[in-house]
């Protein structure tokens, strides 16, 4: 599968900025493990010597997985997926010019090279602000997705905060992976669940202790069901 990213060159103005604030900057770069595969990472520096950062797969709908072990230090640059399966890492070295990262992308014991390359400033989404949820819908359920044979147990957490509501999906037989519920609406008994994460969603019905509906991702539409966890 080959990814085409397009991009605007920056300008020179926009690379001397770049270059005094390395490696913060939105990259891209592309894997070759039997596939072609684009991939994005967005770094930015946060205080002093802490850094934030998340890793995006554009042709797989993955979109803004955060880094863990994060580790900027002179020219070198680390992290983790944070919960990726097989523990995938990267290394590599800033070029003198700031233009690109050259390294190696490993995961589950299989080591491939890859170069990002710097194409403007970090795009971080901005959290969505949900409405406040009803009784009806918080609480823990689980649930599971039977994707061709392959049961993925998941737990739904729904809650309300000082600014509205929130939640999480951990898949629990993939490393209990925690995705975040980006979007949470309740139209009468109707609960709507949107997980840009994984370009993922689920629409289902509230029947006391019990939530059918239809989880959408992809191509796939599956029809799991959420019972509220004692």
């Amino acid at each position: 599968m080959t990814v085409i990213v397009l991009a605007l060159a920056p300008s020179d103005d926009a690379v001397a900025r770049q270059s005094s604030t390395a490696p913060s900057g939105h990259w891209v770069g592309t894997l070759e493990a039997g596939a072609s595969l684009g991939v994005e990472v967005d770094l930015a520096r946060q205080g002093t010597d802490a850094w934030r950062g998340t890793f995006s797969v554009p042709a797989q709908g993955q979109k803004g997985f955060p880094l863990s072990d994060l580790v900027v230090k002179n020219t070198t640059v680390e992290f983790a997926i944070k919960g990726g399966m097989g523990d995938p890492r990267f290394k590599g070295e800033l070029s003198a010019d700031g233009k690109t990262i050259t390294g190696t992308f490993s995961q589950a014991g299989v080591s491939v090279p890859l170069t990002l390359t710097w194409k403007g400033e970090p795009q971080f989404e901005a959290p969505i602000k949900n409405a406040a949820v009803s009784k009806a819908v918080l609480g823990t359920w689980e649930g599971a997705l039977d994707v061709k044979g392959t049961m993925l147990r998941l737990v739904l957490t729904l809650a309300n905060g000082p600014d509205g509501a929130t939640g999480k999906l951990v898949s629990v037989d993939q490393n209990n992976f925690e995705i975040p519920v980006s979007r949470i609406t309740e139209e009468g008994s109707r609960l709507k669940l949107v997980i840009a994460m994984v370009s993922g969603g689920f629409e289902g019905d509230v029947k006391g202790d019990e939530v059918a509906g239809t989880w959408t991702q992809g191509p796939l539409s599956l029809p799991p069901v959420f019972k509220r966890k004692p």
